[in-house]
């Protein structure tokens, strides 16, 4: 009985080819790309730059597709095409103490993402994600700041693979 089971889900979950565990749904789609997405923080005021930020961010989302898909990483032609730029990286205080001096520091960074669906036309979008970081204000950023990158991007990343490529 359990051997029937097994191979009737088993078949179940062939039939089911265009989707994943994870949710996602690439439909006729085999290739993805991810251009470069170059750090344009420094036209939001208040923002700073943060070196290699745009390298680490372009990579994570390459990660995160290849991870939770069976799309095939191309630098030309995809079918899905993912492009942008990181148009904020802010610290700002959030909680004040008593003496009216910051308790809580937030690490903000938003992206603005494009996405192309040649396979698919009619979910393709234009789009930008935020995510923060909270951390105490005597923490210097660069002592959090692997943390709080690594966070924010998992989240980012995560949100723009929803948005994308989730069909909930």
């Amino acid at each position: 009985m359990r051997n029937i089971l097994f191979i009737g889900l088993s078949f179940l979950l062939m039939q089911c080819g265009a989707y994943n565990f994870t949710g996602s749904n690439v439909g006729t789609a085999t290739t993805y790309q991810v251009s470069f997405f170059e750090n344009r923080a420094s036209q939001s005021p208040g923002s700073i730059i943060e070196p290699g930020i745009d390298r680490d961010f372009t990579n994570a989302l390459q990660d995160l597709i290849q991870n939770q898909t069976s799309l095939t990483l191309t630098s030309e032609n995809a079918d899905l095409k993912y492009e942008g730029e990181i148009i904020e990286y802010r610290v700002s205080p959030m909680t004040a103490t008593a003496n009216q001096t910051a308790a809580q520091n937030r690490l903000i960074i938003t992206v603005n993402v494009r996405f192309a669906n040649s396979t698919k036309e009619d979910s393709d979008f234009e789009r930008r994600f935020t995510f923060f970081y909270d951390y105490p204000a005597e923490a210097m950023l660069d002592a959090v700041k692997t943390a709080a990158q690594d966070e924010i991007f998992e989240r980012i990343t995560q949100d723009i693979f929803n948005a994308s490529l989730a069909d909930w």
